[in-house]
């Protein structure tokens, strides 16, 4: 069966007719307004019923329904004085328009449920190195006051979470360092320090503190170029009047112990939430040895009240975001 075919012409927003072929993602924009009308036309098959219905006046859903045809240059309706059905075309189109509208419902509802205040959901990125215990025993006692807010955790190194933040992937994040950027706000929230880790049989495996100068000659194991940890690592050793030589490179601060242990190198390290074997973790007296931990979010994006939330108990831990 052939659907009957109205003219090529289509019409713009403000209804004047044009003579082009418009993109797909025009004419949804034509159409988007005109569905749920449609829908309720095309499931009574009587306008004044469905005008009724959905508290819309009838001359107002004739009109809708003509431009709508007039959009898609199909007959969707047969008419037949003041009865209406639907044509072959138009119960295509009906199928389509409510599996739209349900997707839409469904998203709706969705978005309603993660702002929902008492079952929202949070979505949250940390470093790796504060997986272990850190961010486990913050969500513990966050949760002790908001029982069923949701999260969505995310580990990663910090670079990689303010993208997330800036693309809306992420509603907050704690890295270290602290970002300075116009397009986020940061708080400082704490300091851990750092350690000089190396082999169990080391030379300087005996000492429990040491200038960083005295590993100048060393082979460093470090994080990848990019991690805030990394960053740290060549700005300590430049203060300490070297450049680290790197022999490997990884992702993740307990693979870079677990190298140490091997004897492949020594590394600057936060300390690690059970002892490792193998090693031995020195307190590093010169260069002052520390990253900062901060939270950061998006500047002027709003808070749904789960994250709001969060946040406020995130800062209200401001020196003692870490555990001892």
């Amino acid at each position: 069966m052939v659907h009957q075919q109205r003219s090529r012409a289509r019409l713009s927003p403000s209804g004047d007719t044009e003579d082009i072929e418009k993109s797909g993602e025009e004419v949804a924009l034509l159409l988007a307004p005109r569905l749920a009308h449609f829908a309720g036309v095309a499931r009574t098959e009587h306008v004044t019923r469905a005008a009724q219905e959905m508290q819309v006046p009838q001359s107002t859903l004739s009109r809708a329904m003509v431009r709508l045809e007039e959009d898609l240059g199909v007959d969707l309706f047969a008419r037949r004085g003041r009865t209406i059905s639907l044509t072959p075309a138009g119960r295509t189109f009906l199928g389509h328009v409510e599996r739209a509208l349900a997707e839409i419902e469904r998203a709706a509802e969705e978005v309603r449920a993660d702002a929902d205040p008492a079952t929202g959901k949070v979505a949250f990125g940390f470093l790796h190195t504060m997986g272990a215990e850190t961010v486990p025993g913050l969500l513990q006692a966050f949760r002790a006051d908001h029982p069923r807010v949701r999260f969505s955790l995310v580990q990663n190194y910090g670079e990689a979470m303010l993208e997330g933040l800036r693309a809306g992937e992420l509603d907050l994040c704690l890295t270290s360092p602290v970002p300075d950027a116009p397009d986020l706000v940061a708080r400082r929230l704490d300091e851990q320090k750092l350690r000089l880790v190396v082999p169990a049989d080391h030379r300087l495996a005996a000492r429990r503190r040491v200038r960083l100068a005295e590993a100048a000659d060393e082979t460093f194991v470090t994080l990848e170029p990019g991690y805030g940890l990394r960053r740290i690592t060549d700005d300590l050793c430049r203060e300490a009047g070297f450049t680290p030589r790197v022999a490997f490179e990884g992702e993740e601060a307990e693979t870079l112990r677990g190298l140490v242990a091997a004897g492949l190198g020594v590394a600057l390290l936060p300390p690690p939430a059970v002892p490792r074997p193998g090693v031995a973790e020195l307190t590093v007296t010169a260069p002052r040895a520390v990253r900062e931990i901060g939270v950061a979010w998006r500047e002027g994006h709003p808070d749904t009240p789960p994250v709001a939330a969060f946040k406020r108990f995130l800062l209200s831990r401001r020196g003692s975001l870490l555990p001892d």
